[in-house]
């Protein structure tokens, strides 16, 4: 009954370390190496979202529209505004 008791022992170990292994060894870094502030970490999805709204604006310039709720036609409209987009530029 010993060396049974020993290999679950074993495999409850090992399953432990591949539960906490993970989740010790994940850090945030900026590219560089350094860890990145709460302050660093705003800056950066501001500049997402400014991106974002960006793109969507010369989208809808181009005749797409967000809010029209046509599934079925959904990948050529937006398709269709971006090559439109791109052409303006």
């Amino acid at each position: 009954m010993k060396p049974r008791m020993n290999r679950y022992a074993a495999v409850a170990a090992v399953t432990a370390l591949a539960w906490l292994l993970p989740n010790v060894s994940v850090a945030q870094t900026s590219g560089d190496g350094a860890p990145t502030t709460q302050a660093q970490r705003k800056e950066i999805r501001k500049e997402a979202r400014a991106k974002r709204n960006a793109e969507l604006k010369k989208l809808e310039a181009a005749g797409y529209d967000p809010a029209r709720n046509d599934d079925a036609s959904y990948p050529g409209d937006i398709q269709r505004a971006e090559r439109k987009a791109a052409q303006s530029q």
